[in-house]
């Protein structure tokens, strides 16, 4: 692959900047890692290399100097090197190009600049040429690429753990629920939607029985031990879209979106089913609990959000009343 740049300025300006180029291109080029020779345009013989150019051949430039290509390296390369700089001596300006081969056991990829200057006074054409390391420069964009890719992970994960963070401050630490005001504030928000959309949902007030005394005897860990496990079943019982609480020290909520008053108390009914048989254990004793829910549903049992909780509370009383371990409904309200 080649490119040709545009010939050089001729003018008298553009000599002297050629002189001052020439004084600064050596050290800027060994400064940039580049490396440089020159040859004699007729032989192909190497005048000047500077340590880098040298380096990638395994020599000196004392050594490089004098010798052609096909004393370096292989024919095939050697061939190859020749046919490019032949091009470089045709064109009129210089002629950029690429090279990859293999050298002493290593794998190269070189961007190549030539360009062809002469005669001199003495009539010898001479081939400037510098080479940069492509492998170098797609090293340092992959080392690039890959911070920016640590960058981006890590920004994800700080931004993963802030809105866990957020989360867990609205949760109960014992069960994992949302705690109270942010419930409320979601039962507002459903409350709102239903009345616009006029659909409905349900409310379930849900109070965990009276334990059995043996597991009152073992204290406040088996308590918690108890309000954990009602935790995770509550979690794993709500949709998406659904939503439950710790409530107060006794009672829980959950806001079933969308849902209508038979099918929350069937779902409550698995539920219930789900707690009495649930297996808890703490030092080796079983815990055994159950649980009395009271349903009420929006707009069927109650049109605002004080009248939803008093039927709520109402419906628990009713199943409490009828020895826990009970789901009980609301009343229908009936308008004239």
């Amino acid at each position: 692959m080649s490119a040709v740049l545009p010939a050089n300025d001729t003018s008298a300006e553009g000599s002297r900047l050629a002189q001052i180029l020439g004084r600064l291109m050596p050290a800027l080029l060994e400064r940039q890692g580049a490396l440089l020779a020159v040859k004699d345009a007729a032989t192909g013989r190497y005048e000047h290399v500077n340590a880098a150019m040298a380096g990638l051949f395994g020599t000196t430039p004392a050594q490089m100097t004098g010798r052609t290509d096909g004393e370096l390296v292989d024919a095939a390369l050697a061939t190859t090197l020749r046919a490019a700089e032949q091009t470089a001596l045709a064109q009129p300006g210089a002629l950029a190009s690429e090279h990859k081969f293999e050298l002493r056991g290593a794998r190269h990829d070189f961007a190549v600049l030539r360009l062809a200057v002469g005669p001199d006074a003495a009539g010898v054409r001479r081939l400037c040429s510098v080479w940069t390391d492509q492998n170098a420069t797609k090293q340092k964009d992959a080392q690039l690429r890959a911070a920016l890719e640590q960058l981006e992970a890590e920004q994800r994960t700080i931004e993963q753990l802030r809105r866990e963070l957020k989360d867990q401050a609205l949760r109960d630490v014992a069960t994992g629920l949302y705690t109270r005001p942010h419930f409320e504030d979601q039962l507002k928000r459903e409350v709102d939607l239903s009345t616009r959309e006029h659909r409905e949902f349900a409310l379930v007030c849900v109070s965990l029985d009276r334990l059995a005394d043996r597991v009152s005897a073992l204290g406040d860990d088996a308590r918690t031990r108890v309000f954990e496990a009602l935790g995770r079943l509550l979690r794993s019982n709500t949709r998406a879209m659904d939503s439950s609480c710790r409530f107060d020290d006794t009672r829980f909520m959950i806001l079933l979106s969308g849902v209508g008053l038979a099918t929350a108390h069937s779902r409550m009914e698995g539920l219930r089913r789900q707690c009495a048989t649930q297996i808890v254990v703490l030092d080796g004793q079983e815990l055994g609990f159950t649980v009395s829910m009271g349903v009420a549903s929006f707009p069927h049992t109650a049109q605002t959000q004080e009248e939803l909780l008093a039927a709520c509370d109402k419906a628990l009383s009713e199943a409490q009343r009828r020895g826990g371990n009970h789901v009980a409904l609301a009343s229908i309200r009936f308008e004239g």
